[in-house]
């Protein structure tokens, strides 16, 4: 098999949530379990953190790996979706996981999955571990797919546990409301293993306290030690994020630049605090992880500036939650005019999203290329109603492109809505 015939078999034979949505998802860890047997359970050969959240997960899985990488330790990153490339969920060092791994990988293994028909997601999280173990990492940073619980990650035994935050989203699998989800995100606390918690909340705290208290797992909340002042821009497109705790104020610089990273880097300090009994950095470690994370690791679609007059800029924000960032973070971004490239799939609080959007904005609804896009024009009608006014596109490149066409050298082009809309964006550039 080439490359190019292993990504085939990976994208056709093997069901994928983020492309098919409700029917790709598996609700139990029978196949991890089988997958974890075959392989020799690669993940028992490192240290791991694990990060669950709805929102902020993959920011602090990237800034974690920076950090680390900078301190000298070799490090393994696993995250999804991917945007442009496969390689971007497996990761050594910001090093993409090598394309003849995979094609060795597949083929040794392609008669058992063909027997146990495994998700997409299944396979690389196994892929990952067995690419971490063959080349020694040190530790692995590996991002929940979805909830905890049940994800097929949560074989794993970590060194710490993180959860970011909790809000609205999956609700079709995790539960439709927060406390339900919290149970779900807190199946990733181990017994006697630390847990950080980005976010305090009055609902979801009793939940992980409870679940901490359990597992007999120490507990700790990243924002009721370290506050948040403000940020201010560089000239070089990053942010200084000020803090101050008991011990006085101080400023951190982060290539991360939108306000909602504050949540993240929080967490993220917290995280490497409490991890230090097993992996040490030093204060320098961290401020140049945290200044270089984009660099370090790859990281895209995160308040991600793609272009210059007009401004272009994409997120992956998705859920009513990561929006809300999103709309006060573009409120802090001067324009002469606002134009939103906006698609979403079909299974998201689309109206509730659409509810949230400045109404002074010029829209341009487009369909991405995944099965699970909403059909723009219905996108369309249900804007209409919240007071929005754009026009329809069957594809994110015509819509980038009108929007660009369109624009004055003052103006911003916003892409978002989807991850998968902001893939196309980032694929078309590439």
């Amino acid at each position: 098999m080439t490359y190019e015939d292993t990504l085939d078999y990976i994208f056709s034979a093997l069901p994928m949530y983020q492309r098919l949505g409700a029917v790709a998802y598996k609700a139990d860890l029978e196949n991890a379990y089988e997958l974890d047997k075959l392989s020799g359970y690669p993940h028992r050969s490192f240290k791991t953190i694990h990060v669950a959240g709805t929102n902020g997960k993959g920011s602090v899985s990237h800034m974690l790996a920076s950090v680390y990488q900078h301190a000298g330790y070799k490090v393994g990153l696993f995250t999804s979706p991917h945007l442009v490339d496969f390689r971007e969920r497996i990761k050594i060092n910001g090093e993409l996981i090598a394309k003849d791994f995979i094609v060795k990988y597949i083929q040794r293994n392609k008669c058992f999955f063909e027997h146990i028909k495994p998700s997409f997601f299944e396979m690389s999280v196994f892929m990952a571990f067995c690419y971490f173990k063959i080349n020694k990492v040190d530790v692995a940073i590996v991002e929940t797919g979805l909830g905890g619980r049940l994800d097929t990650t949560n074989v794993v035994s970590p060194v710490l546990s993180v959860i970011t935050n909790i809000g609205l989203d999956h609700t079709q699998f995790l539960g439709n409301n927060l406390k339900d989800i919290a149970k779900e995100k807190a199946g990733i606390i181990k017994p006697a293993t630390p847990v950080v918690i980005g976010e305090t909340h009055e609902i979801t705290s009793k939940v992980f306290n409870a679940r901490a208290c359990l597992m007999e797992s120490p507990v700790y909340y990243a924002d009721e030690e370290l506050e948040f002042s403000y940020a201010t821009r560089t000239i070089n497109g990053s942010a200084i994020f000020n803090f101050f705790d008991k011990n006085g104020d101080y400023d951190l610089e982060c290539d991360l630049p939108a306000i909602y990273q504050n949540k993240n880097i929080r967490t993220c300090l917290k995280a490497l605090e409490i991890a230090l009994p097993k992996l040490s950095v030093k204060p320098e470690d961290i401020i140049m992880g945290l200044k270089t994370v984009r660099k370090t690791t790859g990281l895209m679609g995160r308040w991600h500036e793609t272009g210059n007059n007009p401004l272009v800029i994409c997120d992956v924000a998705h859920n009513k939650d990561g929006v809300l960032q999103v709309v006060a973070q573009l409120k802090n971004t001067p324009y002469k005019q606002l134009r939103m490239v906006m698609g979403f799939v079909n299974d998201k609080d689309i109206a509730g999203i659409l509810s949230l959007l400045p109404r002074d904005a010029v829209y341009y609804f487009a369909r991405s290329s995944v099965p699970r896009s909403a059909d723009p024009k219905e996108v369309h009608k249900m804007a209409t109603i919240a007071g929005l006014h754009g026009s329809v596109f069957q594809n994110v490149p015509d819509a980038v492109n009108e929007a660009l066409n369109d624009s004055e050298k003052e103006d911003l082009v916003f892409i978002g809505g989807s991850t998968f809309v902001v893939a196309d964006f980032l694929s078309q550039k590439n």
